[in-house]
């Protein structure tokens, strides 16, 4: 499948509507959707919160609907799902809102599972970026991270100008200590505590977020990264049900 044609599987897929929503602020984008088994409740049962991290390089065009689907997907194998929402860019978002909001966002889904039962971050492109970020935080319950082609090197992505600037529009473009508030944001320089083991998806076939960025966090903490690489493989295709990619990464949940 080819990449545009990744993009269109997805994102023709009709949005799946939740089994609650939970709010953990006033802003309309500070909410998280659940859904999956009655057993996502409060210190029911043993298996992992899913907390979901869309993607769309941080931007207010991109929200959570897209991957509302993969979420049922992932509930309809019998696991509790959070899909969060959080501020973006161009829409009362960016830094440090957007990074407030995912840990706000993390920490409800937290409350949501109870206590005792562990989190799964799984992120997706920009998602994936700050699932690493989010589970490098000090404090944090998260207990393994799934990132799926995430912009894993922020400071190499910002020298590639990834979608025409994404990350200087985060942080913000102006040239006074945007190297300083790189490096604050960077998973490179951030990664999460070696008790949480993290699993990067990327296919080789990526038009949108370089295998490089992956290779080279792989590459800076290797003994708490295991890297799989997708041959044949696009952006989208490992978060869109049904496909060979999304069977691979439903398999590395489901074993870890």
């Amino acid at each position: 499948m080819s990449a545009p044609d990744e993009e269109s599987a997805l994102l023709g897929l009709a949005p799946v509507a939740p089994d609650r929503t939970v709010a953990y602020g006033p802003h309309p984008d500070q909410i998280v959707d659940l859904y999956g088994p009655a057993g996502a409740g409060p210190g029911e049962g043993v298996c992992p919160l899913v907390v979901l991290l869309h993607g769309g390089f941080w931007r207010a065009a991109y929200d959570r609907r897209h991957l509302s689907p993969f979420a049922a997907g992932l509930a309809r194998h019998g696991l509790p799902v959070a899909l969060a929402e959080y501020r973006r860019v161009g829409a009362g978002g960016g830094a440090p809102q957007t990074f407030e909001d995912v840990t706000a966002a993390v920490g409800a889904a937290a409350y949501e599972a109870g206590e005792g039962r562990g989190l799964v971050l799984i992120g997706h492109s920009a998602g994936g970026h700050l699932a690493l970020l989010a589970a490098a935080r000090p404090g944090s319950r998260v207990t393994r991270v799934i990132a799926v082609s995430p912009v894993a090197d922020l400071a190499r992505a910002h020298e590639l100008d990834l979608s025409n600037g994404a990350v200087a529009e985060l942080l913000g473009d102006g040239p006074a200590a945007l190297v300083d508030r790189i490096a604050a944001a960077d998973p490179m320089r951030h990664a999460p505590p070696s008790h949480i083991p993290v699993t990067i998806l990327h296919g080789a076939d990526d038009g949108d977020v370089p295998l490089d960025l992956s290779r080279r966090y792989a590459a800076a903490h290797p003994a708490a990264t295991t890297l799989r690489e997708l041959p044949g493989v696009g952006h989208y295709a490992p978060v869109t049900p049904g496909t060979p990619a999304f069977r691979t990464l439903l398999a590395t949940l489901l074993d870890g």
